[in-house]
């Protein structure tokens, strides 16, 4: 018998509209994807804050946050990113049915991996953030001392080091982070969000 046989879907009475119009605004994922030292992690913090001054209800998915809970089981192979970010898409899928703005940084390397996250929501849910930064300001910069180690070896399947990064393509922003301050960054961010109608009625 097969895994997904005698599993029915039960539909429920208040609907991810509802919840919406509870909150007062949309609901859908900020993905941050970039090279580990891109600024992700610091950048999201900063929109999230700006994001709950306006009211607007958030939450973070961090990378190595859910590695120390949800994705304990899972290292760095190439099986096991797909799944990390197999099980990533899905809770960020209920964030966006509960009517809240999740904010996802992770390095997510592989581009038809984040495009599967973006078929599990709906058209305009799902904006992909490119946290553009080259290889050497990140290392440069190594803020967790983990480009050092990948380069004598003792991190394996390192993005940008010895595992594949694939750009995007084609994302809703890219941010530079070794061309603009992260408060430039930040404001960019906020202002696609604001030019889009993402911010609810009175921002």
């Amino acid at each position: 018998m097969g895994q997904q046989e005698n599993i029915y879907h039960h539909s429920f009475s208040v609907t991810k509209e509802l919840r919406q119009a509870l909150h007062g605004h949309k609901s859908y994922i900020l993905w941050f994807t970039g090279l580990s030292g891109s600024g992700k992690s610091t950048i999201a913090n900063m929109v999230e804050g700006r994001l709950h001054k306006k009211g607007i209800s958030t939450y973070i998915l961090d990378g190595d946050n859910l590695r120390k809970g949800l994705n304990e089981d899972l290292g760095f192979s190439s099986e096991d990113r797909k799944e990390n970010i197999r099980r990533i898409g899905e809770v960020a899928k209920i964030f966006v049915d509960s009517g809240i703005v999740v904010l996802a940084t992770f390095i997510s390397p592989y581009a038809s991996d984040r495009d599967d996250v973006r078929k599990k929501v709906h058209e305009g849910e799902f904006l992909e953030i490119y946290v553009k930064c080259p290889l050497e300001a990140c290392e440069k910069r190594d803020p967790k001392g983990l480009y050092k180690k990948a380069r004598i070896g003792e991190v394996t399947h390192f993005t940008g080091i010895s595992a594949p990064y694939e750009e995007p393509v084609n994302p809703e922003i890219i941010i530079e982070t070794s061309q603009y301050s992260i408060e430039e960054c930040v404001l960019q961010i906020i202002d696609f969000l604001k030019d889009n109608e993402h911010l609810g009625i009175d921002n």
